[in-house]
């Protein structure tokens, strides 16, 4: 998820390669993939690239760490399959207004209170009260309320009908807290170490450099996908915060540490011939994509947005920069692993700039002097791009970017590209209408009902910080809406389509590429993949061997 509400996550942290100084317990290319002994407990050191505020909250990386600690109700299988995970079983009813999970028996959160359907109860509504900003929009507008029938049955009441409830619950954002925990801790102490259910317990958080997360000995309620049951295999997570691309490669092949995170594409064919095991998750939701500013600037005009998509050849870029590894992706609203992606939308532009310069000359926008930029009425074409540097976009991103101003500079636009510190960032200093002309960013999800959060309408009552286009129409919202409530899989995604297609039609988003969840892991280290929601790295069945 990458949401643009304005609120504060923190600084980035400085991450100093010495961190990297402790010895892992495994690591180097030695062992054949298949070879090698189980050896029980150890230490994984894992570098991944962000540090977040909290370990629990609205941002995917905040995400793929309470995946750790926290369990969901449900989980999704590699087919795209809900399955059960906390929920044994779930229904929904024939009006489509009331879903009842069964819980399993005799779960403990790591506090020793109980896990019943009251503590899930209370967790909905401390998501839709503020306490996870993702959890809220996905809920908004459809979530009435939830209440225990019994100690290990849920109910959940929606205002409206909502048939893909329990594929969204399986997002990072929906763990599970000790209700107990939630009430009785300080907002700090639930933000740096969430008590949970799951298979790790946060031990410390050394600001800047790692957490430590410890194996909870007592666990006994992995999701259906698991390989195995029971407590860890390992007996600690060193997560450590490793901004530097480079670094993160360079420990790896040192042995300072045992996997990565988000692998440089330059980087995936020699970490592959060294041995490593290289996983690539594409993550469904919205792509990294380029959202004009529909509300104020030039892009207010349609012919000015479908002349800058006609500028672009964004395959081009995106295959010279990510080597084969990064995928294109030219549908703005959902990315090639959503289901009901609309092809259609994906190859509404290619480059063509003739057609660009045409109509960018219709809308009045010439070109004068040797500058190649053009002007209307003495303001020249000049638009700004802020973009998340190393956070919402990483380093290859960044080159696209490039790439992308590039390009349309060759039609007369002159685009300025501004990278934002994620502290400004996730503050909401570059979210109004009047901060910006176009915006690039994704969102995950596990249905094209992202595009609900993303294109629903902003007012002055129901604000939508997350439609970074400012774009407020009837008739794209009816698709959106009637995407999510029909009773069918298939008119759910004919009716997403349609949303897609509107997108693309008047230029309001265009792709660029699809965002990726990249790990690589040292061979000694085995058992660890990517859950199936997000592509977050799970360290549940990871064990080593010698």
């Amino acid at each position: 998820m990458r949401s643009r509400s304005p609120r504060s996550l923190g600084a980035a942290a400085v991450v100093l390669t010495g961190a990297l100084a402790l010895s892992a317990c495994a690591s180097g290319s030695d062992a054949a993939a298949g070879s090698g002994t189980k050896v029980a407990g150890g230490t994984i050191v894992y570098a991944h690239q962000q540090e977040p505020a909290c370990v629990f909250g609205g941002w995917i990386e905040q995400a793929y760490l309470s995946y750790q600690v926290l369990d969901n109700l449900t989980s999704l299988d590699e087919d795209h399959k809900v399955v059960p995970w906390l929920a044994t079983s779930w229904k929904q009813s024939d009006d489509g207004l009331t879903w009842t999970f069964d819980l399993k028996k005799g779960v403990t959160f790591t506090d020793g209170t109980p896990l019943t359907a009251a503590a899930v109860a209370y967790n909905f509504d401390y998501w839709v009260q503020g306490g996870n900003s993702t959890a809220k929009v996905w809920l908004d507008g459809y979530y009435k309320d939830a209440k225990a029938v019994d100690d290990t049955t849920l109910q959940i009441d929606l205002s409206l009908p909502y048939p893909r409830l329990a594929d969204n619950l399986t997002q990072g954002y929906f763990g599970i807290q000790s209700q107990h925990a939630l009430e009785t801790r300080s907002k700090e102490q639930n933000c740096e170490a969430p008590i949970g259910s799951g298979a790790f317990i946060v031990d410390r958080w050394n600001r800047g450099q790692d957490i430590i997360l410890k194996k909870n000995k007592n666990y006994t309620s992995p999701p259906a996908n698991a390989k195995h049951t029971g407590p860890a295999y390992v007996d600690e997570i060193d997560w450590k915060f490793v901004a530097d691309p480079t670094t993160r490669v360079a420990a790896l092949q040192g042995g300072q540490v045992d996997a990565i995170y988000d692998v440089p594409a330059v980087q995936w064919s020699t970490l592959k011939s060294g041995g490593y095991q290289l996983e690539k998750y594409v993550t469904p939701g919205r792509p990294q994509q380029i959202s004009f500013n529909t509300q104020q600037g030039p892009f207010t005009d349609e012919k000015v947005r479908q002349a800058f998509a006609y500028s672009l050849d964004r395959k081009q870029i995106v295959d010279t920069i990510g080597r084969g590894v990064i995928p294109f992706e030219g549908n703005g609203g959902v990315s090639q692993a959503t289901p009901g992606y609309s092809e259609k939308a994906a190859g509404w532009y290619s480059q063509d700039l003739k057609k660009a310069d045409a109509l960018l000359d219709s809308a009045g926008w010439t070109r004068q002097g040797d500058s190649g930029v053009r002007e209307k009425d003495g303001a020249k074409l000049t638009v700004s791009l802020p973009y998340g540097a190393g956070s919402i976009i990483n380093a290859d991103g960044a080159a696209i970017l490039q790439g992308v101003k590039e390009q349309a500079a060759k039609v007369g636009f002159d685009v300025k590209l501004v990278p934002v510190p994620q502290s400004e960032f996730f503050s909401g200093k570059y979210a109004g209408p009047d901060t910006h002309d176009l915006a690039a960013g994704y969102w995950t999800a596990v249905t094209a009902g992202i595009l609900y959060i993303n294109w629903r309408p902003s007012t002055p009552d129901h604000p939508n910080y997350s439609n970074a286009a400012f774009y407020n129409d009837p008739t794209l919202e009816q698709y959106i809406l009637d995407g999510n409530s029909a009773p069918t899989v298939q008119a759910q995604n004919a009716a997403y389509e349609k949303a897609q297609d509107y997108i693309a039609e008047h230029a309001l988003s265009i792709g660029v590429y699809d965002r990726l969840s990249t790990l690589a892991v040292a061979p000694k280290l085995r058992g660890v993949w990517q859950e199936h929601a997000q592509g977050g790295p799970t360290f549940y069945d990871a064990y080593f061997v010698k």
